[in-house]
């Protein structure tokens, strides 16, 4: 293990450079939150939006977009712990209102698949539903013909939509809207007072606004500033400052127990959340397993537990070391915050904790040649149309157009030079954002076609 640092000698290089990392990696603005040895350090920079050069400060709001997933599972494990609820009971047990397309898989569908990523329904249904109480109920009442990719519990795939199931299973059983759970239930006991489950709160507080790139290049500040209430439970608009994202954490680091000690989640819940459920194939930017809701990384020197997020133009990321008590809370509105993550959380964390997070794939130096006639054609789901080509030269070309909710937002169309990984799972020559996303083709049908592209989330063939 690297010789670790103590907090007290890293807080003056956060106050010295925090600023300038911010403006070298054309951040807009970002905060964050470090706790260690049992103290909380902040650090600010740059604006909360580039319309009103209004400065971050220590209580500026950033949405923390699917980080909200370990909140929904944290509301899911206090079910458990109240006797209202088994992971492993048949979901419609407790939601016999939901219907998918299909209802053979539906009949098997437990909340662990739905913790786990493991559900095998499409999991990126954005549809806006209104901003009344009843969004989240209106939503599951959409999902008819929800497609099935695979069997429940067959393998991974990142699902925003079985998480919105889940914010539903949590207003049945404690019969009342998703956004007033969250606040009795984690917000209130633990005195956190940012919290903001809605834009209707966020704007009481020094809010940041996200920023994307514009048709130069240029970082304009976001057509929107939250995604529908209907996603709410997936994270697509929960906001709070670094520091009381980081007092979430401290009651996962300290057994469930909030700071006057009520038990705001048992401690075998606690564990559970953490424990490893789900390994995860090579994939960029995630981790290698999953436990219910967090996110783990293995290391040489031990699990880290994290979750990541974003929402229109605003990245969130949370790493945290349970065996030392350490977390980190990184939020950005913009510009290039992976760059920001390597000089800083990844840095922190490596000083304070002596952790080296795991190399992010890159390409082979000499990539082999392979036959790739079984992974070419056509994939697509409701937010992405994906080809996959080879040109003249035998170079392997995927091209990624947004359809949908994110078309509307103005994401742009991508276009990927693929070369050899291993086995079926091919990288992108050339980072995007930093980084070089990995494509594995996964399943064959009876020529021999791949049927699914996994980059995270399955999408099926379509031609």
């Amino acid at each position: 293990m690297l010789e670790k640092t103590g907090l007290a000698a890293l807080a003056p290089w956060l106050e010295d450079t925090f600023v300038d990392l911010v403006a070298a990696h054309e951040v807009p603005g970002a905060t964050l939150a470090v706790l260690a040895e049992g103290r909380l350090v902040t650090a600010t920079g740059g604006v909360t939006s580039l319309r009103t050069d209004v400065e971050v400060d220590a209580d500026t709001v950033f949405q923390i977009g699917s980080i909200t997933k370990i909140w929904t599972t944290t509301l899911v494990m206090q079910l458990v712990d109240d006797g209202l609820l088994d992971l492993d009971e048949p979901l419609l047990d407790h939601l016999p209102e939901l219907v998918i397309g299909d209802m053979d898989a539906a009949k098997v569908l437990t909340t662990r698949h739905l913790l786990t990523h493991t559900a095998g329904f499409e999991g990126d249904i954005f549809t806006d539903t209104g901003r009344g109480d009843d969004a989240l109920e209106r939503y599951v009442a959409t999902l008819a013909e929800l497609p099935q990719l695979f069997a429940p519990g067959e393998t991974f795939s990142y699902n925003n939509t079985a998480f919105v199931v889940l914010g539903r299973l949590v207003e049945v059983l404690r019969g009342k809207p998703f956004d007033e759970v969250l606040l009795e239930r984690i917000a209130q006991p633990l005195g956190l007072s940012s919290v903001s489950p809605s834009p209707y709160e966020a704007i009481l507080h020094r809010a940041a606004t996200g920023h994307v790139a514009d048709e130069d290049g240029a970082m304009t500040a976001a057509p929107a500033w939250a995604l529908a209430r209907s996603n709410a439970p997936a994270g697509s608009m929960l906001a709070m400052t670094a520091s009381d994202l980081l007092g979430f954490v401290r009651m996962h680091l300290e057994g469930g127990a909030g700071p006057d000690g009520t038990t705001v989640l048992s401690a075998g819940s606690v564990k559970a959340m953490q424990t490893r459920q789900v390994d995860l194939p090579v994939l960029s930017g995630m981790g290698d397993a999953w436990g219910l809701g967090w996110e783990l990384f293995d290391t040489d020197q031990g699990v880290v537990i994290a979750h990541d997020g974003g929402t229109i133009g605003q990245a969130a990321f949370l790493r945290v070391v349970p065996e030392q008590g350490v977390a980190i809370a990184l939020l950005t509105n913009g510009g290039d915050f992976f760059g920001l993550f390597n000089d800083v959380v990844a840095r922190l964390l490596r000083e304070l904790t002596g952790v080296v997070l795991p190399e992010r794939p890159t390409p082979p130096a000499a990539p082999q040649q392979v036959d790739t006639t079984a992974f070419l054609g056509r994939y697509a789901d409701t937010i992405y149309e994906i080809r996959v080509s080879q040109d003249a030269e035998g170079r392997l070309w995927l091209d990624r157009d947004p359809k949908d909710v994110l078309a509307e937002i103005g994401e742009k169309p991508l276009r990927f030079e693929l070369v050899h990984l291993s086995g079926d799972s091919f990288i992108t020559a050339e980072a995007h954002h930093g980084i070089h996303v990995v494509f594995a083709f996964i399943g064959r049908d009876a020529a021999g076609r791949a049927q699914h592209v996994h980059y995270g989330r399955v999408v099926s063939r379509a031609d």
